[in-house]
């Protein structure tokens, strides 16, 4: 089984992180469940100095295709509603770009 390792970055809003920790410290289980559908483990968001820093394992076969379902999923798009205003994209992302690609430099 072939592993891609995806990593990006966003801002977390001033005066956002108490209500960021709070939602992912019970992430909703059909989010998760939705995550898992799309082949995505591993998933892991890391915070320092107010940039998140998220990184998965993909299995998949089609990625593009299995982070649409993960984008048209209800349950999915109501938790954005609540995460996407504690966040703002970096500087350097692309116009309409959230969470900005993070380049591997590195893997052991």
């Amino acid at each position: 089984m072939s592993v891609r390792r995806v990593a990006s970055v966003i801002r977390l809003k001033d005066g956002m992180e108490q209500e960021y920790r709070r939602l992912h410290a019970d992430v909703w289980p059909e989010v998760l469940a939705t995550l898992q559908h799309a082949h995505v483990s591993n998933y892991s968001i890391f915070l320092r100095d107010g940039l998140l820093f998220s990184y998965l394992e993909y299995t998949g076969e089609d990625y593009e295709s299995d982070m649409q379902a993960i984008a048209d999923d209800p349950a999915t798009q109501r938790w954005w509603q609540l995460t996407d205003p504690c966040q703002a994209p970096v500087a350097t992302a692309a116009d309409g770009q959230w969470w900005a690609p993070a380049e591997e430099v590195f893997h052991l």
